[in-house]
C-alpha cells in the first residue's frame, strides 16, 4: 500500500520534532500552517505520537516514530 498525502504530510511533520531532546516541542499554529500540517498534526495526536492535537512533545512512541522516519529517510536519500 503506497503512503497516502496525510501519511506523508505526517512524516514530514514528525522530521519538524527534535530528536535529540524530549523537552522540546513544536506548535503548529492553525491560522498559519498549512491545512494539511493542522491535520497531521491532529492525527499523531489521535495516534498517541505527539501531546497536544496542535503540537506539543513527543510521546516515547512518538520518539520511536522519528527515529525510523529519519532513518528511512536517510536511507532514501542516500545515493
Amino acid at each position: 500500500m503506497p503512503f497516502s498525502p496525510n501519511h506523508l504530510a505526517e512524516l514530514n511533520l514528525l522530521l519538524k520534532f527534535p530528536s535529540t531532546s524530549t523537552q522540546e516541542g513544536i506548535k503548529v499554529h492553525a491560522h498559519s500552517a498549512a491545512p494539511e500540517t493542522v491535520k497531521a498534526a491532529e492525527t499523531l495526536f489521535a495516534k498517541g505520537l505527539i501531546s497536544q492535537r496542535d503540537g506539543g512533545y513527543l510521546t516515547p512512541m512518538g520518539c520511536e516514530a522519528v527515529e525510523l522516519t529519519q532513518k528511512l529517510q536517510a536511507m532514501l536519500t542516500s545515493p
